[in-house]
């Protein structure tokens, strides 16, 4: 697919997965300006994680890959702030950032496949399903697990990518995972490493 200009939101932590949702607060000005020009034109902005999550400055390197959100909600506020949410429509990488005079950046993106997303096997799903409970008793956090249940694998494997408080590098491999069986793999390994330690507080971390 050609290349398209599209605006960026660099975050770190918060990746966006084909078919999930991101809800946002937009509060400064360079990013309430991206989100008027996307909702004058196509509704998609670019979610894609800086390198480094300490990086100061408005021009943090950033990871290539990234996934394309379409405005599917917005609630504009009086002090121009917005609530927005977001709907994962693919996956894309940078192809060229542009030289460009608004506020926010902008490149061209190439959208790409998001893996393989054959389903789980049945043993895997259960073996996933176990770490996400004792992860969640571990974090302290209240889930409806019949409603979990009733999750396809897909929701349920990508919800675990997006919501997990896991390092920005960990999110990025998840992101790019290969297939839904890898990204699986890969959430429970470290799910297994972060209740091992007794220290919440450490950082997890791919590099």
């Amino acid at each position: 697919m050609a290349a398209r200009p599209t605006p960026l939101f660099p975050l770190a932590g918060a990746i966006l997965l084909p078919g999930m949702s991101l809800p946002l607060h937009i509060f400064e000005p360079r990013y309430r300006a991206m989100i008027g020009h996307a909702l004058a034109t196509d509704r998609r902005i670019g979610m894609v994680q800086p390198r480094d999550a300490e990086a100061k400055g408005a021009r943090p390197a950033l990871y290539d890959v990234g996934g394309i959100g379409r405005i599917a909600d917005v609630e504009a506020m009086e002090d121009g702030r917005y609530n927005i949410l977001l709907e994962g429509e693919g996956l894309f990488r940078i192809a060229r950032e542009l030289d460009v005079t608004t506020p926010f950046r902008q490149a061209e993106v190439e959208m790409i496949g998001a893996g393989d997303e054959t389903p789980l096997a049945p043993a895997t799903r259960a073996a996933l399903e176990n770490e996400a409970k004792r992860f969640a008793i571990w974090l302290g956090y209240r889930v409806d697990w019949d409603g979990v249940a009733q999750l396809d694998d897909a929701s349920f494997v990508n919800a675990i990518a997006q919501v997990a408080p896991f390092d920005l590098a960990v999110k990025q491999a998840l992101l790019e995972a290969p297939s839904m069986a890898a990204r699986a793999e890969l959430e429970m390994q470290m799910m297994r490493f972060m209740t091992s330690r007794r220290d919440g507080g450490d950082r997890v971390t791919l590099q």
